[in-house]
């Protein structure tokens, strides 16, 4: 390896280049091989050659946990670099996205409005640097005022990405729904359209795993709901919603049986799941 260059992840799996020189290839074929991460490179190594992606080519990373039978991957990685598109399965998947992940984006400095949006109320913020960082599953952000925003990919409940104006400048922005101490906020970032792609990539794995099914709510479950989305604490959603404490406890039941809610310490205190928050702003935006 050259001067500065260190080895990251070395794992065997298969990969498949889909397209070349921005053409679909006709000629899919998983390959089995080696597969070599540095801080520098990534290198897919079979018995008849090697293929070089140089990591600062590679302009996006999203992950698939789409079932491919007959080449026996459960899982990949599709990596953009360029005009070329490569899927990728690792036998240390977890341990090899995480490594990707992390050299791609570790240190990189963005465009932070934290929060943006908390309990569904706009807030007054502004933009500021922040420095990233990844720590397993978290989006560590350093933000230049002092403030430390931990975005856990898990807790990540809904993200939009768009194009705004921002400090003069048309700009990439992604709007991530997460929370903070129990409620609901947004955090929304910026930067480069790499850097941002690279981002989102990450994010809406979270976004998918909790995505909101189509679930048959009383008009009851959805006041309660919406009151804890709104920020409303559990010991007063009875008199907010103007019911009795038992009905509230039946309600906070059947939605933790539904993987909507989940205790905290008490029988009464709960805290919104992602899927639950995403279900509650469907709801607040349809009134």
């Amino acid at each position: 390896m050259s001067d500065g260059e260190h080895a990251l992840v070395d794992t065997k799996g298969k990969f498949v280049q889909v397209v070349s020189d921005g053409r679909k290839r006709n000629d899919i074929e998983w390959l089995p091989g080696r597969i070599l991460l540095s801080n520098k490179r990534l290198v897919l190594a079979t018995n008849d050659g090697k293929r070089t992606i140089p990591l600062s080519k590679v302009s996006s990373v999203t992950a698939s946990q789409m079932n491919q039978p007959l080449a026996q991957v459960d899982s990949y990685i599709k990596v953009q670099a360029g005009r070329n598109v490569t899927l990728i399965s690792a036998k240390k998947a977890d341990e090899f996205q995480e490594k990707l992940y992390s050299t791609l984006l570790d240190q990189t400095v963005v465009l932070v409005n934290h929060p943006a949006v908390k309990g569904g109320v706009v807030q007054d913020g502004g933009w500021e640097k922040g420095r990233l960082k990844l720590d397993g599953d978290c989006i560590n952000l350093a933000i230049a005022s002092g403030t430390f925003v931990e975005l856990d990919i898990d807790d990540v409940g809904t993200v939009e990405a768009k194009e705004k104006t921002i400090r003069g400048d048309e700009r990439p922005l992604l709007e991530v729904e997460h929370t903070i101490e129990g409620t609901s906020v947004e955090t929304h970032i910026s930067g480069t359209p790499r850097h941002v792609s690279l981002i989102e990539g990450l994010v809406r794995q979270g976004e998918q795993r909790n995505i909101a099914d189509d679930v048959d709510l009383s008009n009851k479950e959805t006041q309660v709901l919406m009151a804890l989305y709104s920020g409303i604490s559990p010991f007063k959603i009875p008199e907010f919603v103007d019911m009795e404490i038992e009905e509230v406890e039946d309600v906070y039941d059947r939605l933790m049986e539904s993987d909507i809610l989940e205790p905290v310490r008490t029988r009464r205190e709960v805290q919104l799941e992602a899927r639950g928050r995403s279900i509650a702003s469907d709801a607040m935006a349809d009134q």
